[in-house]
């Protein structure tokens, strides 16, 4: 997991930048416009058809919130064996929403106007990341805060874990693909937010790992 905790002046850090900047640019001008909603529609063809798959994608749309993310984050850093986890889901968790929040203010992206065809749970989809200042935080689509969000509980979680299990830990990053793709399905996003918000939460995550020292043992008191 080492490419995964990086510092500013590493290539890691360096791609990154040059990816989510390259990708937030094909956004802003509309290059991306037609591919996205090529996909949209033939995800939208695929609501309704499976019940158990649409309240699959609900359900794991839901844990993208970000209450329940800073929930979970405060247990882990209460606990003293997962502080280090704790404070890097934290401080990322407020890094991206805040950056999130007011990137979609700036991009001012409208969501998808599709209707999506699946079944509805009893709470309708969470809404994403806003900001203060910003009324229309809300409305705006690129890039997802709950792709964003759930890539640093991901990349957190898995270069915690590394050192203990090894290649399996780089299961945990199926968390924020699955995300990212419920978010779709549902209608929330195109898939290019989903993707800046990934790179997003990827970039801020290891750069507050490395900061805090994820994934290496203890100093001996």
């Amino acid at each position: 997991m080492q490419d995964w905790i990086f510092d500013v002046r590493s290539r890691p850090f360096f791609l990154l930048v040059v990816l989510l900047a390259l990708l937030t640019a094909a956004v802003y001008y509309g290059l991306s416009a037609d591919a996205d909603s090529l996909v949209l529609a033939a995800v939208q063809s695929a609501g309704g058809q499976n019940g158990a798959l649409d309240l699959a994608m609900e359900i794991i749309t839901e844990t993208g919130d970000v209450y329940y993310m800073l929930v979970f984050g405060a247990a882990l850093l209460i606990i003293r064996r997962t502080r280090r986890i704790g404070l890097t889901i934290m401080i990322s968790l407020v890094i991206v929403t805040i950056i999130t929040g007011y990137a979609k203010c700036a991009i001012d992206r409208d969501r998808p106007d599709l209707e999506y065809l699946g079944g509805a749970l009893p709470i309708g989809a969470s809404a994403d990341t806003f900001s203060l200042f910003c009324d229309s935080g809300y409305n705006e689509s690129y890039p997802s805060g709950h792709a964003s969000r759930a890539a640093v509980f991901g990349v957190a979680l898995a270069a915690a874990l590394y050192a203990r299990l090894g290649a399996p830990a780089y299961l945990l990053l199926l968390y924020p693909a699955l995300v990212s793709a419920s978010r779709v399905y549902v209608i929330q996003h195109y898939p290019t937010d989903v993707a800046g918000g990934l790179l997003l939460g990827v970039l801020i995550t290891g750069i507050i790992a490395k900061k805090v020292r994820l994934g290496e043992p203890p100093a001996a008191s």
